[in-house]
């Protein structure tokens, strides 16, 4: 079986409005190529630390995410939604990632479990717990082709979240991020490839990029990488679509290669 899937790499702003029109011109320009399937970065709706602007979009959480729904309707199409904040009673947040599938229907959840807490230097660090909640469960959600495993981004960092997700069926990983320029360079490739590499899967990486609002500089180069390692595509640092057509009978074969899997611990 063969799927065609579109990774969509944006440069997000603080307005959904803004964002909504940013997501729609890519969108339109991936749905040319007829995907089965179209991957969001993380932080899509909204891009701030701003507590005050992260509640208002959640006030009006389904002004960006109905957008989706429809248009996923009306294209006959599935979602990832990398990333967009869920208010919770205690006056924090959750980094919520989403799949819809075909009609406009939300199928899937996931609560990023591990959050950014990192000092990289005396003038970049971020502490994304003073404004979010970690999520507490790994989540495997059906898809028409296979298994989706959900992660976002910082998840990237922690090997034994995708082994789970691999030994709970899992044939397809989502690491939608926002990863700093910093750290991107550095580590983003390798990063990538090890997941798919380790669990025998196809992953799908859209990223954010570029300086954005609050100053903050993102990586880009979002990718689709193969269960071998290999990358079938990849962005540079502009907003933009790339789209990669997968084999997904291939996983059985790449596993059977290297037979890592079978050797995971409980």
């Amino acid at each position: 079986m063969k799927i065609k899937v579109s990774c969509i790499q944006t440069n997000s702003f603080i307005s959904p409005t803004e964002n909504i029109n940013h997501v729609n011109s890519l969108i339109s320009k991936a749905i040319k190529k007829k995907p089965d399937l179209i991957c969001l970065p993380e932080c899509v709706g909204i891009f701030s630390d701003d507590k005050s602007k992260l509640s208002e979009f959640c006030k009006n959480e389904n002004f960006f995410l109905n957008f989706i729904k429809e248009f996923s309707k009306k294209n006959k199409v599935y979602f990832i939604i990398g990333s967009l904040p869920y208010a919770k009673s205690n006056r924090k947040f959750l980094n919520r990632s989403l799949v819809i599938n075909d009609k406009g229907q939300v199928t899937g959840e996931y609560d990023k479990i591990n959050l950014f807490n990192v000092k990289l230097n005396a003038e970049e660090q971020y502490l994304e717990s003073r404004l979010y909640d970690s999520g507490k469960k790994i989540k495997v959600v059906p898809l028409p082709w296979g298994k989706l495993g959900l992660s976002i981004c910082y998840d990237i960092r922690f090997p034994n979240l995708y082994k789970k997700l691999a030994k709970n069926g899992a044939d397809f990983l989502s690491i939608p991020a926002a990863f700093t320029k910093t750290t991107g360079k550095a580590h983003w490739h390798t990063l990538i490839r090890s997941r798919a590499i380790e669990n025998g899967c196809f992953v799908f990486a859209p990223a954010q990029c570029g300086i954005h609002e609050n100053k903050r500089e993102t990586y880009g180069h979002s990718m689709i990488v193969d269960p071998w390692g290999k990358i079938l595509a990849e962005a540079k640092n502009k907003p933009t679509v790339i789209t990669a057509q997968i084999n997904v009978s291939s996983i059985k074969y790449f596993r059977s290669k290297i037979p890592s899997m079978t050797n995971y611990d409980s």
